[in-house]
């Protein structure tokens, strides 16, 4: 099954240390027989799309949590240097992946680690999208909770198509962040 993970720039670097990635909680995006459902219309494609536009919007949730683990860590002699606001996906081909009814209609829950050698693609912000993405993740939570103005600002980041990268590029993408 193809599924979509939501990651940022310091997991994609533990990722091609590592040459695996677990993600957060298990949790990764895919086309779910629930998905197919909710819409009325629409191909594999389209379908996802919508996926992985899922993914890149928990990638603001992950970006948030760095960003305040950053603040936290700013007064410390080894503070990293400041965030890079781009939202991340890496699409892969995993076996096991299973539908999790009770979150949101493309949610899967992965049954182990991602090898580097499953990865189809990594989907990442350019840089012209940082200051959007930084906006946004400062109001993620608000628009989780319906605050229309939050909404808008989260279109705003939301408006920047993700660039594709072949897995192999990933290396050399990093060295230019």
């Amino acid at each position: 099954m193809r599924v979509y993970i939501p990651a940022t720039v310091p997991m994609l670097r533990a990722l091609v240390a590592d040459r695996e990635i677990f993600p957060l909680g298990a949790t990764a995006f895919a086309v779910t027989p629930a998905l197919r459902e909710a819409y009325a219309s629409g191909d594999d494609e389209e379908l996802a799309e919508v996926a992985m536009m899922e993914a890149a919007r928990a990638s603001l949730r992950l970006l948030a949590g760095e960003s305040e683990d950053a603040a936290e860590s700013a007064a410390g002699a080894d503070a990293p240097g400041r965030p890079i606001y781009r939202r991340a996906v890496i699409a892969a081909d995993v076996p096991g992946a299973r539908h999790r009814p009770d979150l949101d209609d493309a949610v899967v829950k992965l049954a182990g680690p991602v090898s580097y050698n499953q990865i189809a693609s990594v989907h990442v912000d350019l840089a012209e999208a940082e200051p959007q993405v930084a906006k946004a993740v400062d109001v993620i939570d608000a628009a989780d909770m319906g605050d229309t103005d939050a909404e808008f600002v989260l279109g705003d980041a939301e408006d920047h198509q993700l660039a594709w990268y072949a897995a192999q590029e990933l290396p050399f993408l990093l060295d230019l962040l």
